[in-house]
């Protein structure tokens, strides 16, 4: 439920275990109601309804075993300075005490439960509702304002308003004399983020709690003050009910709530979520990651990459991306003018050149990579797929990229130049990190450069010129570090 900026020491470390079904977290991702993503000594967690929560090592695959005292639900959590503050609702939301809720934080030095520095503070009540009045406080979402370093909570459900407080970020108690104030009404599940000058609410809509009946999705409204007012798209008050569509159901999982936004780099965020069920998991809630896309100034969730068969285009020039070999052309009757007799014939389908017609032609050994005009050939069409047991990052998990047919593999050099070799052999330099940008396009990285120690952190592929592509830092603000991925 807050916005948080994640070290990229941790993209990638140990893969715990995979799913056929890329879209889908792997390990066992179920939780409900969970936190915005926190790092914490290079694992990532969570925190969920009930108390637990889960960890994960790389991004990609999670498993239980994050630990938050006091039960009841929605915690948020936000590092502040060199301490994790948790907020979290102990009752209301009709559970024990029907919407007689009360919104707690503490405090810990670490999240790792096996830190001998692992501890939380008694926690403090921050505000209440006493289930008469036209508020339930429950689902509490933090912000701590980057332009004031004042902090606020949200919170609130259907019974009633969203309200916001002020926090004292140094306590975590609610700032002395602050009232609070209603922000929203028929939504719950509240998060704020800052962008750009705008305050963004982020509510859930919809019904919960009913598996694969449950109409959850979440919507948003923006204002350019942090009390409000917040207006959606077509300037309704999120007061009066309004709000424009983040995500809803798709893809066989239903029921996302409980927005949450993460900063992995410039140009580079991720939305976490739940889905209230997953079809392929037997209906169970689970974490779910997404692309965080921003359209004419407003959040959407973006698609996770899954693979396929593509023409790799750079946004530089929207050239495609090929095998340095020479072109073969294809064999047909001159047309036009110059051939009034066949203007009478009936048409016959140009077919695809294919990749029989020319492997012939192809060194045997590494081929460079260039760029250049997409025309359908086979040099230019590159099958992107998962590679169960090479782990992952935030969100997804490393591709191996062919050219279509063969298994004629993408690899990065110790000169930080591209290549293709002969065959795949799952060297790390032959992995690829592949994320949709805020834009929309995508950034493609190497898992590891050969000579150079560690994870790559900042090279991508890059469109040095026209057709000249290579490795270099990534730059958000060039399109040389674009690609686009068109299935032609």
């Amino acid at each position: 439920m807050k916005t948080i900026h994640i070290s990229a020491t941790i993209l990638s470390l140990i893969f715990l275990s995979f799913s056929s079904r890329v879209e889908a977290q792997v390990g066992q991702p179920y939780i409900h109601d969970p936190s915005t993503l926190a790092e914490c000594d290079g694992k990532y967690y969570t925190f969920g309804t009930g108390g637990g929560g889960l960890i994960s090592e790389d991004g990609w695959s999670w498993h239980s075993g994050a630990e938050r005292p006091g039960g009841g639900a929605a915690p948020d959590v936000l590092k502040i300075g060199d301490r994790y503050l948790v907020i979290y609702g102990a009752t209301g939301g009709g559970l024990g005490g029907g919407h007689n809720g009360r919104i707690l934080t503490m405090w810990n030095k670490t999240l790792d439960p096996k830190s001998p520095d692992f501890k939380y503070t008694e926690a403090i009540e921050v505000c209440s509702s006493d289930g008469m009045e036209d508020n339930d406080a429950i689902d509490p979402g933090l912000l701590l304002d980057p332009t004031t370093g004042r902090l606020w909570a949200s919170y609130g459900t259907y019974f009633g308003t969203i309200r916001l407080i002020e926090l004292d970020p140094a306590t975590g108690e609610r700032v002395k004399g602050n009232k609070e104030q209603d922000i929203a009404i028929d939504c719950e599940a509240s998060d704020l983020i800052y962008r750009d000058g705008w305050y963004y609410l982020l509510g859930t809509h919809g019904t919960c709690c009913d598996g694969v009946n449950s109409t959850y999705n979440i919507v948003v409204g923006r204002a350019r003050s942090v009390t409000g007012p917040y207006v959606d798209n077509v300037g309704r008050e999120m007061l009066q009910g309004g709000g424009k569509m983040v995500i809803a159901a798709g893809d066989r999982v239903c029921g996302p709530g409980h927005f949450g936004r993460t900063i992995i780099d410039e140009g580079v965020e991720v939305m976490s979520c739940h889905y209230e069920a997953d079809f392929d998991q037997g209906g169970r809630s689970v974490l779910g990651l997404r692309p965080l896309l921003w359209r004419n100034g407003w959040p959407v969730a973006g698609d996770r990459f899954r693979g396929g068969t593509f023409e790799i285009e750079s946004e530089r020039r929207g050239y495609a991306l090929e095998l340095a070999v020479d072109f073969v052309r294809m064999t047909q009757e001159r047309q036009g003018w110059f051939n009034r007799e066949q203007m009478q014939r009936p048409v016959t389908p140009v077919p695809n050149q294919t990749l029989q017609d020319v492997i012939g032609t192809w060194p045997k050994g590494d081929i460079p990579a260039r760029i250049g005009d997409y025309m359908f050939r086979p040099h230019q069409r590159w099958t992107i797929a998962p590679v169960s047991e090479a782990g992952g990052y935030l969100g997804g998990p490393y591709f191996k990229i062919t050219i279509e047919g063969t298994d004629r593999a993408l690899a990065a050099t110790s000169a930080l130049e591209v290549t293709t070799v002969p065959a795949f052999t799952g060297a790390d330099e032959q992995l690829w990190r592949i994320e949709q940008l805020i834009d929309g396009t995508f950034r493609i990285m190497p898992k590891t450069i050969p000579g150079q120690e560690g994870l790559n952190k900042h090279y991508v592929l890059y469109s040095a010129g026209d057709s000249t592509p290579t490795l270099a830092l990534y730059d958000f603000s060039s399109d040389n570090s674009k690609w686009n991925f068109r299935n032609h």
